[in-house]
């Protein structure tokens, strides 16, 4: 019998990934709409703002309308915009800033060509190979915590999953602690309800050492995604969050749910129009109640499959509708999100091309904010650490394409290729062999091994090799540095309002 050969193990130089921080995306964005196209849509998203407005279930958002000379229907909750004062509005928002950091390293900027990666949000299972499908907990949460903390890519946190196990009305509480003691990246906040925003503003001073509110509002420090009810509706909840996260100068993405054929309407341009006309009314909401408030052009449209009903994601359609959001973001001068997405019930082909599509559509129109860019699932039902670390390639690659290419002498390598001369290999050089410990990405999970050493290494699919990293990111973890007076703080604080009963929903 052959002896088997053995492998000598070496100690490598480890390729840094701190590059992967604050993106910069360089590519000229591409184009689905001609620019008279993108005008017309605009148009007529103001002018049936005027002519037939959106609904606000909330009094307070109606009174705000109403002073900016919206005509405003209390009976029916209706309200007409003024195009003077959607103008106005998107004057006023930034088309650029930042957002501050537990950890200054970590902070990020918005807008322009830059590019922040977040992950999976929202869903309320949880699943891996080995535990299956289940309601998330509070334990999967800060395991993806810990997760999006390990990887650079990830430049902000997300509410990966919900954690179903964590009472509803100290739920905001215990998951805002997770995410400032488990990471110093920019904290996400839920707007479902005004207390509890007032709860995780407060969390959010404390980790930042901030006492007084004109301080806390003097910079952003913390992020929020409100949903329009589509078609043209915003409720109590979404119109809280924008008014309170406006009042306090902290960044809130509009994002309407308009999926073409269910909550849009079945063609891609009457879904943008619509799109459009609510993002407009929700940023006008904003800055009526704070000229200058940071907000997101939201875009998450795609199609419903016309056969079940079921949201698709990672469709050609989604994929155009990407393309349009950017021209439309960048012709009222907003910073933009998209998201990658998939309606995969597995870690599978399907996944890897559906989510690959959306976020390399988005990347390439010029997207600001990508979210679901690692760990969504099942159309968005499940968080999937397996996913999360295959999706994390697909990141990592994209940072490694906004790294610009480096043209100096000793890159060229004029004198590497004089001496090796004709039909030679560079394999030896000096050149070669002074960077090649990491002159190339190096996967996290992708396989580059021949067919023998995968069969000897246990013929193992890239779901299967996820679940060994993400566990084993996991089992080595260590929370980054944080004050014990904050940390003493932060617990207090959380131990204070559940002793009062946290907060019912509103």
């Amino acid at each position: 019998m052959a002896r088997r050969r053995e492998r000598t193990k070496r100690v490598r130089t480890v390729r840094s990934t701190s590059h992967h921080r604050l993106l910069k995306n360089p590519f000229e964005p591409l184009r689905v709409l001609s620019d008279d196209h993108v005008a017309h849509i605009h148009a007529s998203a103001v002018r049936y703002l005027a002519d037939q407005g959106v609904r606000v279930l909330f009094d307070e958002a109606l009174a705000l309308f109403g002073q900016s000379g919206a005509s405003v229907d209390k009976e029916t909750m209706m309200v007409r915009l003024d195009p003077d004062a959607v103008a106005e509005a998107l004057s006023s928002a930034p088309a650029e800033f930042e957002i501050d950091a537990p950890n200054p390293e970590r902070s990020v900027i918005v807008g322009g060509s830059n590019l922040v990666l977040a992950p999976v949000g929202g869903p309320p299972f949880a699943s891996d190979l080995a535990g299956g499908r289940r309601a998330g907990t509070i334990a999967d949460q800060e395991n993806f915590l810990r997760l999006t903390q390990h990887f650079d890519v990830m430049a902000v946190t997300a509410p990966c999953v919900e954690p179903d196990d964590v009472p509803l009305n100290t739920r905001h509480l215990r998951s805002c602690q997770s995410t400032l003691t488990l990471t110093d990246k920019v904290p996400f906040l839920y707007s479902r309800g005004r207390q509890r925003v007032r709860d995780n503003l407060e969390m959010v001073k404390l980790r930042h050492g901030i006492t007084s509110d004109e301080e806390f509002a003097a910079r952003h420090r913390c992020w929020t995604n409100i949903n329009t009810n589509s078609p043209r509706q915003l409720d109590v909840p979404m119109s809280m969050g924008i008014i309170d996260f406006a009042r306090a100068n902290q960044p809130c993405i509009m994002t309407p749910f308009t999926l073409a054929g269910a909550m849009a309407p079945v063609t891609l341009a009457g879904a943008l129009v619509l799109q459009h006309m609510e993002v407009l009314a929700a940023v006008t909401l904003a800055q009526l109640v704070r000229p200058g408030a940071p907000v997101l052009y939201g875009a998450f449209t795609s199609n419903v499959d016309m056969k079940s009903g079921s949201p698709a994601f990672g469709t050609p359609e989604a994929m155009k509708g990407a393309l349009a959001s950017g021209q439309l973001a960048r012709h009222v001068g907003l910073p933009w999100r998209s998201s990658g997405s998939s309606s995969s019930n597995a870690v599978d082909a399907q996944a890897g091309y559906e989510t690959m599509t959306n976020t390399y559509g988005a990347f390439l129109a010029g997207a600001n904010w990508l979210m679901h860019s690692a760990g969504w699932q099942e159309g968005g039902l499940s968080a999937n650490f397996e996913k999360f670390i295959v999706d994390i390639e697909m990141c990592q690659m994209i940072a490694e394409m906004c790294t610009p290419i480096q043209v100096d002498e000793g890159e060229l390598a004029l004198d590497a290729i004089t001496d090796v001369g004709p039909g030679g290999h560079f394999f030896g050089t000096d050149h070669t062999l002074a960077r090649f410990e990491t002159a190339f990405y190096d996967p996290v999970v992708f396989s580059r091994t021949n067919f023998e050493q995968w069969t000897e290494e246990g013929s193992q699919r890239a779901d299967q090799r996820a679940a060994g990293i993400w566990k084993q990111i996991v089992n080595d973890f260590e929370p980054p540095p944080i004050a014990d007076d904050v940390s003493e703080a932060l617990a207090d604080f959380v131990q204070r309002r559940t002793t009062e009963g946290g907060t019912p929903p509103d």
